[in-house]
């Protein structure tokens, strides 16, 4: 009996806590379950928002990421309050914390900077393809800490802003028209100017093409096997790709119906018998 005695304040104690503080803790626990929903809900809704009014889908992700961390930390600050713990103890202790993360975690906050100036000076936008950080693809989603590329063969890259804005990068997107640069190869023996002519002919049957700037065919170099023709011609960028390999393919085929020979590398090896 002395035993269980003992053990009844402590059990009262317990009881005095549960009443005290259980309905505090079971409304914090409703309120960010409550909370999760409506922003999730919220996000949903301005996303839908941003674009029935044509936001530029850059912008869109960006503000959806940032405006739903932003409302996490603003609930998660009103659960806190509502448990108990008073607000400056809690900015304070949060202001600690912050200092702590910030340097262990300054990569990420450098990630943030780059996000926030990518976003206002705008080097690419989300359907651009780009070149940075030895990758290349179609910017899918920037997000507030990294942005999201799709290659070509349909691979995810996840690249850093931080690095990203920081970075040299081609954009490919960027400008409306896109010069289309090749060069054939002709045997020393073959007429350039009927070289010339074919692939000439083959261009301006593409309709693709732009007459102005005016497609240019000309001697590049004399290479040690070949006579190197220069072909450059502009198309819209959307189209550069597919105007490259139509060329190519092309041109390939009217040399082999004229005659104009593609030559291989080749070296001329003299033997010389020892006297």
């Amino acid at each position: 009996m002395k035993d269980l005695t003992a053990l009844l304040p402590n059990s009262e104690r317990l009881v005095e806590i549960v009443v005290t503080y259980g309905g505090q803790l079971l409304l914090a626990i409703i309120t960010l379950v409550i909370g999760l929903w409506l922003i999730g809900k919220l996000v949903k809704v301005l996303k839908r928002i941003f674009e029935l009014r044509s936001f530029e889908q850059t912008l869109q992700s960006f503000l959806i990421h940032l405006i739903s961390i932003v409302l996490k930390v603003l609930l998660l600050i009103s659960v806190v309050t509502m448990v108990g713990v008073q607000m400056t103890s809690f900015i304070a202790l949060l202001g600690a914390a912050g200092l702590a993360f910030g340097m262990a975690l300054s990569g990420t906050l450098q990630n943030f900077a780059g996000g926030v100036m990518l976003l206002i000076y705008k080097p690419f936008k989300v359907g651009d393809y780009i070149d940075a950080q030895g990758s290349a693809g179609t910017v899918a989603e920037i997000q507030i800490f990294h942005t999201i590329l799709k290659t070509i063969d349909n691979k995810t890259i996840i690249i850093p802003n931080g690095g990203l804005s920081n970075s040299t990068l081609t954009n490919f997107s960027a400008e409306p028209l896109r010069r289309v640069d090749l060069t054939f190869g002709i045997s020393y023996s073959d007429n350039i100017d009927k070289a010339r002519e074919i692939i000439l002919s083959v261009i301006n049957t593409e309709e693709r093409i732009h007459k102005d700037p005016a497609p240019f065919v000309g001697v590049i170099s004399l290479g040690d096997s070949s006579v190197n023709l220069v072909t450059r011609a502009w198309v819209n960028t959307p189209n550069y790709w597919n105007v490259f390999f139509s060329i190519n393919e092309n041109v390939k085929k009217e040399f082999d119906i004229s005659g104009i020979s593609i030559p291989f590398s080749q070296r001329d090896v003299h033997v010389f018998q020892a006297k």
